[in-house]
């Protein structure tokens, strides 16, 4: 009975009933393993992927070899679909454009004629007119494809075979880089100097117990196509190597050119790797149009074979230094490229170091080595065999004539009067009668001598693993011939320097003329600049129902910080604030205060000064006023009040005891070091208040002074009037603290 009779009907038809979620589960795992080791990531042998092994292989089918004759790209892409890559001819001509760029690829693998694209992002011309050939490089990688270099595989229809991986005759995983995006992983390895990955590769061979540190000294890092410097730390390209995981910091390559009477301007010839120069100079462009970059005058492209863009400064004045280093942050004449080196190590994903990868690349090649020696030794072999039974019939040469003439059966006859193989008879019966002259005679003994030495040499080699490796060094340096670093492919691009960090901020408050101002904010949060300092305020108009609520003298370059009651502080360029003609702007225009929040301080921060910040509730602490500017409009948390409370209080530090006076006009006094430091939060409790649930005690006043001055309070009149039994009132943060002395405000507050 067949199998088919036990099958349901709709088993028969192929329809199987298979929960939801495992279905699912078991396709997207497929797909999954399917994008990760045959799409996304490189192998760590030949650091290629599946197309871009299958585009090699294909070209070196169409003869597409370095001094022969270009090929139409659209004949190689039908070869890569038809044979080995059934996907969309977008894909893999993108794939074969990528490989010829020289500005994508560190060492192209493929040759291009025609339009190929170029750094500004345009993309190449349609493949029916583009042309293309394999490269020198290419050429190390597919060496000894013919004589068992690496395995093959059916090709996905069967009808053909393909290379598991090429023989990879330099570490192109590291010359080449790679990037890619699978299901839950990614890689991201960038081009490397390929001379320098030999040098390190020899290295290593010699000193098996070389560290990451050690191969740095020969390859320092990456070298892009596109030039440009590499400002990444040592330690942390150290740890990068080390682990496999990391990132590179890179800038632009410029300089300063003058241009007559004083005046210079940048010229950038170099730019990071993968940034597309039109998109550049486009964000420089909006950086001028919005005023963002306001250093920078005006950028000019004035490339043609080289790269050139022309910087120009606002003025003369400016530091070319400051000017870039403004740019840096704001654009991509900065940019930092990843290191992920995920590879595939034998189709197995692995997050691999710098001496994982040259360790897997080299045992590759002595796998090649000994491959294509055995190959060869195979080959050697069987010719040899031949040439003994060629030397027996030359030595009995009229006897091996007379049983071809006269016998019934020569081969057997010859076989068995001098035992010889069926092959060794087979190939003298089909010697031509010429051979049978003496100088052919010679030629076969001399190849016979000439083959068992090389097979000689071959059988040690099979047999020493130090001569293995040292084959595979002698290789290595006949490949580091094509990218002799004197030459113009193989020269290190890339430099290293170190990232100066400048105060571009600073730098530019430098430009803003210092002129005194007097900043007036009203109640109702109206904001104005008055020129000069000591201005007589009795004489300022405001709206109707306004009035005057803080003043703050200071200079066109400070920042001016407005602290509300919600907890936030914002902060104000003084040399953008509006003029003191009019009843000037609403500060809600420039920042975002809720409507219910008002503004209990102005200030402008200063480095090293400290303050008290307190809410409502009792709880504060202490923060440098460097620590209250904000970049954003929103703001920047300061204090975060209890639920119900309000940050309310700000006194500038000066001296070493806080003073606290609840509601309920009880004072005390504690060290100010019994208080944190910090930027942001809730704070510790200054003072013990009794919470009734109907209306909570509260925090009304607290200041700072100095033990050894003692400590001060001002009475309606301004006048100071000394606490001398002080003392008296000195307890531990948080505690509730004693009555106020008789005599003390009426306001509850220390002035």
């Amino acid at each position: 009975m067949s199998d088919d009779e036990f099958k349901t009907e709709d088993e028969r038809a192929g329809i199987f009933e298979e929960p939801m979620s495992e279905a699912l589960s078991k396709r997207y795992l497929a797909y999954a393993l399917s994008t990760i080791t045959s799409r996304a990531l490189p192998d760590v042998r030949d650091g290629l992927k599946p197309v871009h092994r299958r585009l090699m292989y294909a070209m070196r089918l169409l003869r597409l070899n370095p001094e022969l004759a270009f090929k139409k790209s659209a004949r190689v892409v039908g070869d890569v679909i038809g044979k080995y890559h059934p996907h969309g001819d977008g894909a893999i001509y993108d794939a074969l454009v990528r490989l010829a760029q020289d500005f994508n690829v560190r060492f192209p693998l493929v040759d291009g004629q025609g339009n190929f694209g170029n750094v500004d992002g345009d993309t190449a011309a349609a493949m029916r007119y583009t042309e293309s050939r394999l490269t020198p490089a290419a050429m190390l990688l597919l060496e000894g494809l013919d004589e068992n270099a690496v395995d093959f595989k059916e090709t996905y229809d069967g009808g053909d075979e393909e290379p598991v991986v090429l023989a990879a005759g330099f570490p192109n995983l590291l010359a080449n880089g790679s990037s890619g995006i699978a299901v839950g992983m990614a890689t991201s390895i960038p081009p490397h100097n390929a001379a320098e990955c030999i040098d390190a590769c020899i290295h290593l061979i010699e000193h098996k117990s070389a560290t990451t540190e050690d191969l740095l000294q020969i390859m320092p890092g990456p070298d892009f196509p596109t030039g440009g410097e590499i400002v990444e730390d040592k330690d942390s390209i150290l740890k990068a190597y080390e682990t496999g995981r990391g990132g590179f910091r890179m800038r632009c390559k410029w300089e300063k050119e003058e241009v007559g009477r004083g005046s210079w301007q940048i010229v950038v010839t170099e730019i990071p790797y993968q940034v597309q120069k039109s998109k550049l100079i486009e964000r420089l462009a909006e950086l001028i149009e919005t005023k963002k970059a306001p250093l920078l005058s005006d950028v000019m492209d004035e490339s043609a074979e080289d790269i050139r863009v022309v910087l120009v400064p606002r003025n003369k004045l400016v530091d070319p230094e400051v000017l870039m280093a403004s740019l840096y942050k704001l654009s991509d004449l900065e940019n930092r490229f990843s290191l992920n080196m995920n590879v595939l190590d034998h189709n197995v994903p692995r997050v691999m170091g710098l001496k994982q990868v040259l360790k897997a690349y080299l045992n590759h090649r002595q796998e090649v080595i000994v491959r294509r020696a055995q190959h060869r030794l195979d080959k050697i072999e069987a010719r040899l065999h031949i040439l003994d039974g060629l030397l027996k019939a030359y030595l009995n040469i009229d006897e091996v004539i007379r049983i071809i003439r006269f016998e019934d059966n020569p081969k057997a006859e010859l076989m068995k009067t001098f035992g010889l193989s069926e092959i060794q008879t087979d190939a003298i019966l089909n010697m031509r009668l010429r051979a049978l002259r003496k100088l052919e005679e010679m030629e076969i003994q001399g190849e016979h001598d000439k083959l068992s030495a090389e097979r000689d040499k071959l059988v040690q080699l099979l047999g020493s693993e130090a001569r293995q490796w040292t084959e595979v060094k002698r290789q290595l340096k006949i490949a580091r011939e094509v990218f002799d670093p004197e030459s113009d492919l193989g020269r290190r691009r890339s430099l290293f320097g170190t990232a100066v960090e400048i105060d571009a901020d600073a730098a530019l408050e430098a430009l803003i003329p210092k002129e005194p101002i007097t900043v007036i904010l009203s109640k109702m949060g109206w904001i104005r600049a008055l020129k000069g300092h000591n201005q007589s305020l009795e004489k300022l108009k405001f709206k109707d129902g306004d009035e005057l609520g803080y003043t703050l003298e200071c200079q066109t370059t400070d920042k001016v910080v407005l602290l509300a009651s919600g907890g936030k502080a914002f902060t104000f360029a003084a040399d953008k604030l509006p003029s003191g003609r009019g009843h000037g702007e609403p500060i809600r225009l420039s920042a975002d205060l809720p409507e219910d929040e008002t503004i209990i301080a102005m200030i402008t921060p200063q480095k090293g000064r400290q303050r008290v910040v307190a809410s409502t509730a009792g709880y504060g602490f202490v923060v440098d006023e460097e620590e209250l500017i904000s970049q954003k409009r929103g703001g920047k948390v300061v204090q975060n009040p209890p639920s119900g409370a309000t940050f309310a209080f700000c006194p500038r530090v000066e001296g070493d005891m806080v003073a606290v006076i609840g509601d309920n006009k009880k004072i005390l006094f504690f060290p100010l070091s019994e208080l944190p430091e910090m930027a942001r939060g809730k704070g510790v409790k200054l003072q013990n208040y009794k919470q009734t649930g109907v209306q909570n005690e509260q925090l009304m006043d607290i200041a700072t002074f100095d033990s050894e001055d003692g400590f001060f309070w001002q009475d309606s009149g301004g006048r100071n009037i000394s606490m001398n039994d002080w003392k008296e009132w000195v307890g531990k943060r948080a505690a509730a603290g004693k009555l106020a002395p008789k005599g003390f405000n009426r306001t509850g507050k220390f002035s």
